[in-house]
């Protein structure tokens, strides 16, 4: 049996190991979380996604690959749903899914708009660095 002191311990090596995973992790578009991402001064990442896009669909391994380098690791990582999330495409002027965002803090570094060149896609994340 565990003592409380132990399960103390275990929780924050659990919590304290698991974040850089949770730092890579893309969210569902949430204003108030981006909003802080832009406050911190955070890299960020804004993929407009649709699943039955397949543009879409070859640019997410491309940006799991890309979500794997050091460089990329404390990066905010959000995902607008093109089908249900309407006030997320007026807030960034997107009109078609396929749609990659790059911020640096409250700052639009790049865009991009059916990019399915992983070399492009790179790019344009290095500029939220």
């Amino acid at each position: 049996m565990l003592t409380r002191r132990s399960m103390i311990i275990a929780g924050f090596l659990a919590s304290t190991f698991a974040l850089p995973a949770m730092a890579a992790d893309t969210v569902k578009f949430d204003m108030k979380a981006f909003q802080a991402a832009q406050a911190a001064g955070k890299s960020i990442l804004v993929e407009v996604h649709a699943d039955w896009c397949p543009v879409c669909t070859k640019q997410k391994p491309i940006s799991s690959s890309l979500r794997q380098k050091p460089e990329f690791q404390n990066f905010a990582f959000f995902t607008v749903d093109f089908d249900s999330q309407k006030d997320a495409l007026t807030l960034f002027k997107v009109s078609k899914q396929s749609t990659i965002l790059g911020f640096k803090g409250k700052q639009e570094t790049a865009r991009s708009t059916g990019v399915t060149d992983a070399a492009e896609i790179e790019k344009l994340w290095r500029t939220a660095i």
